[in-house]
């Protein structure tokens, strides 16, 4: 099985000719700070693309505002900059309407949790055939540099002289809550886990969000640095291998447990044997496990941060059903008549 024979893509229409990152670069001019991690992500994404196969008229990029939503300028496929927040909304209509179209999200720490939480929410939990991607880099960029949902407590900023007093929202915690079918965590700078969790996105059929830790050089720099140093990483990020034990850190000396009340926490793999790690399981129907992991990550210093695809199970999708319910009600009714029903005993003539 490939991923175009999967449901998320059964309906979108293949190219065919063989494609390259470069038809996927729009001609229009790059406007993103030299530096931002924005780039990276942007050049991770056109060279994934051609391994879907799909024709790039079939593809479309929806964003919201914000730095990260100029992102459909840059793409040579489709591409609508909508507004603030509400670009699940707008993609949902797209997608359940569309269903030849492969309908992907683009969103920042900002646009996606704070004025646009509840179209976020709800396009999670009604499993809407999207890919989500919210870039998080704990700060306003575009209005710059005022405290966002994601920015830690006691974060001083333009808005925060005296360092903000909010707990901040952890995004794969608040997607999990919302029962989403796949979560998922990358970096911008990590070309290869990136594409390689895209991949898995674009192939699961209904919402699939995926975090990635994105850089913002000008307002916040470095918030991330620490995941990315090869003298740090490899003691603070976890990475989530379905099928494997949960194991990081050098030589793989720390690992993730259960403990005799139920909560899960890191050991010394040497004190508690391999035995005794948690074997991560990304299909588990119950989210517990996958919320759990979600919260080992310190705010502050970022120890103990997994990244990878948290959550990936099989729910059919809004979309799906709903094609299903028209199919169904067309069956045994036939063609709807638009005139009996605003004739009908439930409408009014004013005036």
């Amino acid at each position: 099985m490939t991923i175009n024979d999967l449901p998320a893509l059964s309906l979108v229409p293949k190219s065919d000719v063989a494609q390259s990152a470069k038809d996927f670069k729009s001609d229009q001019e790059v406007r993103w700070c030299p530096g931002c991690g924005d780039y990276s992500i942007l050049s991770t994404v056109q060279g994934f693309m051609p391994e879907l196969g799909l024709a790039k008229e079939n593809i479309v990029f929806i964003s919201g505002i914000g730095c990260s939503s100029r992102f459909p300028y840059y793409m040579n496929t489709y591409g609508l900059h909508s507004i603030h927040g509400r670009a699940p909304a707008i993609a949902t209509g797209l997608s359940v309407s569309r269903p030849d179209l492969s309908v992907w999200v683009v969103t920042g720490d900002g646009d996606a949790l704070s004025i646009g939480g509840n179209h976020l929410i709800h396009a999670l939990r009604r499993n809407v055939n999207l890919k989500i991607l919210l870039f998080n880099n704990r700060i306003y960029g575009l209005t710059k540099g005022q405290y966002s949902p994601t920015s830690e407590q006691g974060k001083i900023t333009k808005s925060t002289p005296q360092g903000s007093v909010d707990y901040s929202f952890n995004p794969v915690s608040l997607a999990l809550g919302a029962e989403a079918t796949f979560v998922a965590r990358s970096i911008d700078s990590d070309r290869k886990h990136l594409s390689s969790v895209l991949a898995a996105a674009a192939a699961h059929e209904g919402t699939a969000l995926v975090e990635i830790y994105q850089n913002c050089n000008i307002f916040n720099d470095g918030a991330w640095d620490k995941l990315k140093d090869a003298e740090t990483a490899d003691d603070l990020l976890i990475k989530l291998v379905h099928g494997e034990p949960i194991r990081f850190g050098k030589d793989g000396a720390k690992g993730v447990i259960r403990t005799a009340d139920g909560q899960i926490t890191i050991a010394d793999v040497a004190e508690v044997g391999e035995g005794a790690l948690l074997v991560h399981d990304a299909h588990r129907e119950d989210p517990a496990l996958a919320f759990a992991l979600s919260r080992l990550s310190e705010v502050h210093t970022l120890q103990d941060t997994p990244i990878g695809i948290f959550r990936d199970v099989k729910r059919p999708s809004y979309d799906r059903l709903v094609r299903e319910q028209l199919d169904e009600a067309r069956e045994k009714k036939g063609a709807g008549d638009l005139q009996a029903l605003v004739r009908g005993n439930d409408t009014w003539l004013v005036g």
